[in-house]
């Protein structure tokens, strides 16, 4: 007989220390059950906190809603035109012999553009040019006759008649041959082009643009109820769309007479000084005119959140012995300057978030820095008196 234990006996004594590692472990859970019943009961107050604002306070920077001026302000829209442009375009088919500009130059009144081709019309005047002169020629022969007594006054309205034929022809002949030559109505600025010599130009087609952008023109539409705004010469602006930091200072040059009865909207005309021409034709312009100053309460942009088509604002306020966030719906006006106006929810001096919103929870615990608006000793001053506002407020859809 050796040593050794039976298989079987050693396999219960598997079985039994297996039996006691579970049986300690049921325990041990039991145990942390009744410390956290025990703890929830001695601790309500905080058991709540940690539900609601995640058993931490979390940092903020407050700030004061005050009232701030704002400026009343008709916006529309309108597209830049030169004070004087045309699309340069032939009278008759033709063929194209030179053209004498380069595309975006500058050109001056008279300028010759483009010449077509024009040996008819230059034997025309050669041809009517003759027949002048042989109007001429006979109309002072006889003119001397009728002078002399020798030819009747009657006789000499004939040679009088053909000589202004004559010349009318020739005026004539010339006229065409001008339309020959293209030249440049007014100063300006060109625009480009594919035209070239032997090119075959149709009637009314366009050669090339002609734009005078010294001055630009902008036509926009406001609604009738502001036609007591309009006055021609008053100062107006306008942010170029490509530029929105831009701000271009003009004046209204004319107010249409009409108003349009399907949109109960007149049309009014500005104008603006280019004189570094950054100002395109074709560009879309923000029109502003300005109806006054108002006071009215804001807050930062920072400190307003929006969702949807709701805004609203964390008012600090006191609860019980903890400063929480209070999540306070607002109604929101101008946006100027880097402020929102609040035109309803918050009274002046009302203490909020000033930033960070997304890391605030409603009701949740924070505590208050220092932030814009306030100095270091306003944030006491003003958590009683944010209590008290934050009452009458209406509070967020959760």
């Amino acid at each position: 007989m050796d040593g050794s234990l039976p298989t079987n006996t050693t396999d219960d004594v598997k079985v039994h220390a297996r039996r006691h590692f579970f049986l300690i472990g049921a325990v041990a859970l039991v145990a942390l059950m009744l410390i956290a019943g025990v703890m929830r009961l001695a601790f309500p107050s905080s058991t709540a906190s940690a539900q609601r604002g995640g058993g931490r306070i979390t940092q903020v920077s407050a700030v004061v809603s005050a009232m701030r001026p704002f400026t009343d302000r008709i916006e529309a829209l309108g597209t830049a035109k030169g004070i004087q442009s045309v699309n340069l375009s032939a009278n008759n088919t033709e063929l194209v012999t030179s053209v004498r500009f380069t595309d975006g130059a500058f050109v001056h009144r008279g300028d010759i553009l483009v010449q077509l081709k024009s040996t008819e019309e230059a034997a025309d005047v050669s041809q009517a040019r003759a027949a002048v002169d042989v109007a001429q020629s006979n109309y002072n022969r006889y003119n001397t006759l009728a002078q002399a007594g020798f030819l009747a006054p009657a006789a000499m309205d004939q040679y009088r008649s053909a000589l202004e034929q004559a010349r009318a022809s020739l005026a004539a002949a010339q006229s065409r041959q001008a339309d020959r030559v293209i030249r440049a109505p007014f100063a300006g600025r060109l625009g480009l082009t594919d035209i070239a010599p032997g090119a075959l130009i149709s009637p009314g087609a366009t050669i090339v643009t002609l734009d005078d952008v010294s001055t630009v023109r902008v036509d926009f539409d406001v609604p009738d109820r502001y036609l007591p705004v309009l006055h021609v010469g008053s100062t107006i602006q306008a942010r170029p769309d490509p530029y929105p930091n831009r701000v271009a200072n003009g004046r209204i040059s004319d107010i249409d007479t009409r108003i349009d009865p399907n949109t109960h909207a007149i049309r009014a005309r500005a104008e603006f000084a280019n004189a570094d021409a950054s100002l395109v034709p074709g560009m879309l312009m923000h029109v502003l005119i300005e109806n006054g100053q108002r006071q009215a309460v804001a807050l930062p942009e920072s400190a307003v959140q929006s969702q949807a088509d709701q805004s609203f604002v964390y008012v600090i306020a006191r609860q019980g012995d903890r400063t929480i966030a209070r999540q306070t719906l607002v109604t929101v006006g101008a946006n100027e300057n880097g402020y929102v106006e609040i035109r309803e929810g918050l009274p002046a001096g009302a203490q909020v978030v000033a930033d960070g919103l997304d890391r605030v929870e409603p009701d949740a615990p924070v505590g208050v820095g220092r932030g814009r608006g306030q100095s270091g000793g306003q944030s006491s001053r003003h958590d009683g008196g944010a209590r008290a506002l934050a009452d009458g407020l209406r509070p967020a859809s959760p």
